[in-house]
């Protein structure tokens, strides 16, 4: 059974930073495309990035800017998502996602598993 549990979020002001982590448990991680979606309170939920099986391809949403940076650790089945500069508008519950394809993929269909969310709120 794949799991997938996020870690890291919390309050924080603007112009600050956090590191999301999600750690998998499951046995073909060094094989899955994973990404980073976000969901406001009335909203869709929508993507933030994507890293391919190896970690030398990665994709963000344009409101990233670069201010977030995606990266994996496939020795410790984690991904993370590292977040600075952010803004009041970046609170929403993030949600760390797996496929079985090992590319980079941008919608929340093309994912199979999913983890339960952690909540970033940022104060302005």
């Amino acid at each position: 059974q794949v799991q997938l549990v996020e870690s890291g979020g919390g309050l924080v002001q603007a112009g600050g930073s956090l590191r999301l982590s999600c750690a998998a448990s499951m046995r073909t991680f060094s094989n899955n495309g994973m990404g980073w979606f976000r969901q406001a309170p009335g909203k869709e939920r929508e993507f933030v990035a994507t890293i391919n099986w190896s970690g030398s391809s990665t994709y963000y949403a344009g409101f990233v800017q670069g201010r977030f940076a995606i990266s994996r650790d496939n020795a410790k089945n984690t991904v993370y998502l590292q977040m600075n500069s952010l803004k009041p508008e970046d609170t929403a519950v993030y949600y760390c996602a797996a496929s079985t394809h090992s590319g980079n993929l941008y919608a929340v269909d093309e994912y199979d598993y999913w983890g339960q969310g952690t909540q970033v709120t940022v104060s302005s």
